[in-house]
């Protein structure tokens, strides 16, 4: 299964940058995987543009790791996966400094016919998004789990397949 994992954030602006701070760190978690997981991108969406509706449409499963408001305290997590990851993108139109939303690149792929049927995102509380190049230390600490939970969905999506 062509799977596609997006990090999206402004490694700029400290806690809006985790979903590329995830994407790097698991690089190093898939390296050590065995059997090695095939059939994978991994893609520094950064601030998001029209440029990434090809790379969705191309997937057959969708993982997407961003900051967002999931009403808890920094550095806390949530899986939500098909249905749930769409009602809370339809209910969650954040103002960020990205050029297009992620709603908008998946009305963009519904409407070209290919909105990944396997999908999930990973929707980590930010704390501060100000100017800072690296994740606050409640965010921080959130890594290692999210990479953990993604390699996890991983394995049991291939195993479904």
């Amino acid at each position: 299964m062509r799977t596609l994992i997006l990090g999206i954030g402004n490694t700029l602006l400290t806690d809006e940058g985790v979903g590329v701070h995830v994407l790097q760190a698991l690089e190093t978690a898939l390296a050590a995987e065995h059997p090695p997981i095939d059939d994978l991108t991994l893609l520094d969406g950064g601030t998001l543009s029209f440029t990434l509706a090809g790379p969705i449409e191309d997937a057959e499963a969708l993982i997407v790791v961003d900051a967002a408001n999931i009403k808890g305290e920094p550095g806390d997590w949530k899986l939500l996966e098909g249905e749930a990851m769409d009602a809370f993108l339809l209910g969650n139109r954040k103002s960020t400094v990205h050029e297009v939303g992620l709603t908008d690149l998946r009305a963009i792929a519904i409407l070209a016919g290919h909105w990944p049927e396997t999908r999930a995102m990973l929707a980590i509380q930010p704390q501060i998004m100000d100017w800072g190049e690296h994740p606050t230390p409640a965010v921080a600490a959130a890594i290692p789990p999210v990479c953990a939970a993604i390699l996890e969905l991983l394995r049991s999506w291939n195993h479904a397949a």
